[in-house]
């Protein structure tokens, strides 16, 4: 049902444009590094600080806040970027392997932050100054670390086509995971 749709939305005059583009379809790609990187790269901070690794004199509070407005403009452009680049080409990306990981990592970053906002946060009026956060603090922004250098693998995996629904016979483990339609439409 899905990839119907996703073949649907490839036939769509926005997306042949954006795909067939010289230029839009690569400043759309640059755009979604750069704001990954500046998000990343200020969530890894917070997260840095709350593994207590680095920032080490300064609240995590003071951290988080200061940080906060990059943050969000990153990843409202990160995602922004990222559904155009998914729109120029969508039956392929939903089909790949790397891409299904990258999207189940946000999901797991989401709810990891979430979580962090709702449970860790919360309390942190308690350990704030302290040089290293509680183990729960920790383990969330170690998990987020892990989650994000995944997100960024996978997401650089994604133009390579090491398995492609089109190439048969492959493993079904493999043509499951892909959402590969070994039988005719």
């Amino acid at each position: 049902m899905l990839l119907g749709f996703f073949d649907w939305l490839a036939t769509t005059p926005g997306s042949i444009a954006l795909h067939e583009s010289l230029y839009a379809y690569r400043i759309v790609s640059t755009v979604h590094v750069v704001t990954l990187s500046v998000f990343v790269g200020t969530a890894a901070m917070l997260d840095l600080r709350l593994l207590g690794v680095t920032l080490r004199s300064v609240p995590v509070s003071e951290v988080a806040r200061r940080l906060r407005p990059w943050t969000v403009a990153g990843f409202v452009l990160m995602i922004a970027s990222g559904a155009l680049l998914f729109y120029a080409n969508p039956s392929p990306r939903y089909q790949n392997i790397f891409f299904r990981a990258k999207m189940a990592m946000l999901v797991l970053a989401g709810i990891n932050a979430w979580l962090v906002h709702r449970k860790v946060f919360p309390r942190a009026a308690e350990w704030d100054n302290d040089p290293v956060p509680p183990r729960s603090a920790r383990r969330a922004g170690g998990l987020a670390l892990a989650l994000w250098a995944g997100m960024i693998v996978s997401g650089r995996m994604i133009a390579y086509d090491w398995f492609d629904c089109g190439r048969q016979p492959q493993p079904a483990i493999i043509n499951l995971l892909e959402g590969c339609l070994t039988e005719p439409r």
